[in-house]
């Protein structure tokens, strides 16, 4: 029976559809959908076996209109994205509480995904640039965009990560995604590389151009990206920091991927179009310079929409 649960919200990400309910003390969700579920259910069944901080499964099935459905238990009601929402003080600095426990959430993830990792190879590297970075979406929806600049770059990208080990990711991690207790919403699995989850949780957020609520200052991203870094030597022998510029590479990618606006009076999502256009341009240029890539230099949202509606500019 339904008269339990509650509905919290659609499912936009299966093919079939569905939803998320929660049940009357919120310590377990239910979660409907179609074959893609069923797929990241056994996904998830095999990352509890491998200690990963995710949602334990106590149930799952088919329902009597032939919809997939997963039970699982609740890791908490407050993502560290809401904490951090919740932290903020009049301005858009993000609380060092935060900071810590992302860095303990990821920690726990790195070193799980450490404990299952495997030699890499630049198949599989390749791999996960199309999978990850959405690139045939992308390419397809800015064709302009697939150059052989843009190739050569994915292909130093590629050989700048041989020898990474490869590990089980969730491909969309984040603070949203992430609660102190684990990790959860693992519908976009794949082989990653060591850390291209873990290391990036920070460094994401200037691509949602300010408008998240909040920002790390350069020396939260810096102690972040240290107790990672920690984990990583102590796991693997690897230092994370040379990882960032093709980890963000392929990040501002996914960013873009999807956004392509068909209605050509949706002037909003043209410019958040055109400004994610911008952002991998700015990350393709530093990348190509430095092989590094310094977030902290995007322009802002409003930034670049007031640039970019002055005279002289398209």
């Amino acid at each position: 029976m339904m008269s339990n649960w509650h509905f919290v919200k659609k499912r936009t990400a299966d093919p079939a559809g569905g939803a998320v309910y929660v049940n009357d003390d919120h310590t377990r969700y239910r979660r409907t959908g179609g074959q893609a579920l069923t797929a990241e259910a056994a996904f998830q069944h095999q990352l509890a076996a491998r200690g990963y901080p995710v949602p334990r499964i106590v149930e799952d099935g088919t329902t009597d209109d032939g919809h997939v459905f997963v039970v699982e238990e609740s890791l908490g009601e407050r993502s560290l994205h809401d904490m951090a929402l919740e932290g903020l003080d009049g301005t858009q600095a993000l609380s060092d509480t935060v900071v810590d426990l992302a860095a303990e959430v990821g920690g726990r993830l790195l070193r799980a995904q450490a404990a299952h990792a495997a030699p890499s190879e630049p198949d599989a590297l390749h791999a996960w640039v199309r999978t990850a970075g959405w690139t045939n979406n992308v390419f397809a929806e800015n064709p302009d965009l697939d150059t052989p600049r843009m190739r050569a770059a994915l292909d130093r990208a590629v050989a700048q990560l041989a020898g990474v080990p490869l590990a089980p990711g969730h491909l969309d991690y984040g603070l949203p995604n992430a609660l102190p207790a684990g990790v959860i919403d693992w519908q976009h699995h794949r082989l990653v590389p060591l850390g291209y989850d873990a290391a990036l949780a920070l460094e994401i957020i200037p691509f949602k151009g300010g408008t998240k609520g909040y920002l790390a200052s350069p020396e939260q991203r810096l102690r972040y990206l240290k107790a990672l870094s920690e984990v990583a030597r102590a796991t693997t022998g690897q230092c994370l920091s040379r990882h960032l510029g093709p980890y963000l590479l392929v990040k501002a990618l996914f960013f873009l991927a999807l956004m392509r606006p068909t209605d050509p009076a949706r002037t909003d999502k043209h410019l958040k179009w055109h400004y994610r256009r911008h952002l991998l341009q700015e990350v393709l240029e530093q990348y190509e310079r430095t092989g590094a890539v310094d977030t902290a230099r995007f322009p802002t949202l409003d930034d670049y929409a007031s640039r970019h509606s002055a005279p002289g500019h398209p």
